[in-house]
């Protein structure tokens, strides 16, 4: 399905009525042989189907191996470089922070000197707010599709970085309902908390290391598909993403921290459970053995015929009961 398709030229854009004749006039000169001018076209499509989005390939000289990832989805984030043409595929993160559940969606990108197609997949990761941005900005449409691929990933590590700081503020207060006095069964939820972590880290960190290599921070020689303005543009990019991925794997050493304290406590408490139950069943034998010594029914017994027999057995009763329990208490076990 297509979302939005437009042409750019001199810093504004113009609706295209003739895809055929705009993927015609935008394609790779790689492919056509044609000169780069300063119009280029910028084609969103969501959830393609590979009937779909074949004619869009062929006029374009996409390669088949980045065609089959963008149609089939369920791709590791990566950058990787057909001739002229740079493929990006990105995961997107969405954060809900009714149920504090972090989803994943899938944006594939393919930037050629006069064309960016942007292939979505899955509910988030809507590009509206780009494109609106991109158009407004007349800067950003005088670099072209390297603009373009600029702001779609700036996009990207943005979300990640506002998912940074939610899930920060969930490990801060999980960490603090753990050592807080009261009890509360925490472990499913630091489990939760967890997963979502690890889903930020899975779609994040292996981003770092082919957009390092793209913007030749990496210290190789090898020829980079962009211009130096790209390159530089998207270091700010870059530095913001490994910023996050830090973020994101400290908090899940943070939580695997908490969760063996919440076990431990959860230990801890049980002891002291048993401890307090041991200590009462210590105090309760000596009233019951006292009363089932005295009610054996034996005749020959002194005490039965002794005045303050009855008395008396209460009183050594309730004394040792008293001694009992303040020592127990003394000890900590009350």
């Amino acid at each position: 399905m297509i979302v939005d398709v437009a042409t750019y030229r001199d810093g504004s854009r113009r609706d295209v009525t003739d895809l055929t004749g705009a993927l015609r006039r935008c394609a790779d000169p790689a492919a056509t042989g044609t000169a780069p001018a300063q119009e280029f076209l910028w084609l969103g499509l969501k959830d393609p189907t590979a009937e779909e989005f074949s004619g869009i390939a062929q006029a374009l000289g996409l390669h088949r191996l980045a065609v089959d990832d963008a149609v089939t989805g369920h791709q590791r984030p990566k950058i990787e470089t057909y001739g002229h043409t740079v493929f990006v595929v990105l995961k997107v993160l969405e954060y809900f922070d009714d149920t504090s559940r972090v989803e994943t969606g899938e944006l594939m990108v393919f930037v050629g000197d006069r064309f960016v197609v942007t292939v979505r997949r899955g509910e988030a990761g809507a590009l509206t707010g780009v494109r609106q941005a991109v158009e407004a900005d007349p800067r950003r449409l005088e670099r072209g599709p390297r603009g373009v691929l600029h702001a779609v990933m700036e996009h990207v590590v943005a979300g990640y970085t506002a998912i940074d700081a939610e899930l920060e503020q969930d490990v801060e207060e999980m960490e603090e309902r753990v050592f807080s006095p009261d009890r509360s069964s925490d472990a499913e939820r630091i489990y939760s908390l967890k997963r979502e972590v690890l889903e930020v880290r899975r779609g994040a960190f292996p981003l770092v290391a082919p957009l390092t290599r793209l913007v030749g921070a990496d210290g190789t020689e090898e020829v980079h598909p962009l211009d130096d303005q790209a390159r530089f543009v998207l270091r700010d990019v870059l530095d913001n993403l490994v910023r996050t991925v830090e973020h994101v794997e400290s908090y899940d050493r943070l939580l695997t921290d908490i969760l063996n304290a919440h076990l431990a406590q959860v230990s801890v408490r049980q002891n002291d459970d048993a401890r307090k139950i041991s200590a009462w069943a210590a105090i309760a034998a000596v009233p019951t053995l006292v009363a089932g010594i005295y009610g054996m029914n034996f005749e020959h017994m002194p005490e039965l015929s002794w005045r303050f027999g009855y008395p008396l057995c209460l009183l050594l009763m309730a004394g040792i009961c008293v001694g009992l329990h303040r020592q127990f208490k003394r000890s900590g076990w009350l």
